[in-house]
C-alpha cells in the first residue's frame, strides 16, 4: 500500500448526503477478482447518460475537475452495504482523500484500510471548501497527514483528528498484511520451534 503522508490537488464536489456504497459503485458492476478496473464505473447512474455519454449535468464531470485528487461531499457519505469495492473505485478513479461532515462507519475503516484518508470536518467549514472551490476553477487544498491539517493557498486552515493506529498505517503505507509481515521474521521463528 502506498503510504500517505501530504496530498495537494484539485478538489471536486459532490453536494449531496447519505450517498450509499451501490451509488458510489452500482452492483452489476462487483463481479471483477481485482482491486483494480473500477474507476471508470464510480457513480456510474450519475456520470452516465444511458452508460455511455458523460452527463453534463452532473458537477464532477465539468473539465475545471478533471485531474481532481480530492472529493468533497455531505454527510453519511458511504452508507448502505459494507462493498469494499466503494474505496476501491473512489482511489482507482484517482481520488485519495475524501472530506465530509461524517461518513458511515464500515466504509470509514475500508477506507483506511485501502490507503485513502477520509477526513472529517464541521460542516460548516465543508461548506466553506464547498463556495471556494465553486468560486474558482481549479481550486486546490493540501492535506498534511503528518501534522493533521488541510490549508489552501487562499488561507483556508482546518486541523482535523484521526485515530493513532490508522494514521500510523497510513503514514507508513501498512494495510493488514503489511502489518503482518512486521513481524515475519517472529512467525518464521514460532513456524521453526514448532516444526521442530
Amino acid at each position: 500500500m502506498e503510504p500517505f503522508t501530504q496530498l495537494k490537488g484539485i478538489v471536486t464536489l459532490l453536494d449531496l448526503p447519505n450517498v450509499d456504497t451501490d451509488q458510489i459503485i452500482p452492483k452489476q458492476f462487483l463481479k471483477r477478482i481485482e482491486r483494480t478496473g473500477f474507476g471508470q464505473y464510480l457513480f456510474y447512474d450519475w456520470r452516465f447518460v444511458d452508460g455511455r455519454a458523460l452527463n453534463p449535468e452532473f458537477e464532477m464531470n465539468q473539465e475545471r475537475y478533471r485531474g481532481a485528487r480530492i472529493l468533497v461531499t455531505r454527510a453519511n457519505f458511504g452508507c448502505g452495504s459494507s462493498r469494499e469495492h466503494a474505496p476501491w473505485s473512489l482511489e482507482d478513479y484517482g481520488f485519495r482523500c475524501i472530506i465530509a461532515p461524517s461518513f458511515a462507519d464500515i466504509f470509514y475503516n475500508n477506507c483506511f484500510k485501502n490507503g485513502m484518508l477520509p477526513v472529517q470536518l464541521q460542516e460548516e467549514q465543508v461548506e466553506q471548501i464547498f463556495q471556494r472551490v465553486r468560486q474558482t476553477p481549479g481550486y486546490e487544498l493540501a492535506v498534511d497527514l503528518v501534522d493533521q491539517t488541510i490549508r489552501s493557498e487562499d488561507g483556508l486552515k482546518f486541523r482535523f483528528e484521526v485515530d493513532g493506529f490508522r494514521r500510523h498505517c497510513l503514514l507508513n503505507g501498512l494495510d493488514d498484511i503489511g502489518l503482518t509481515l512486521q513481524y515475519e521474521a517472529k512467525i518464521g521463528e514460532f513456524e521453526r520451534r514448532a516444526a521442530g
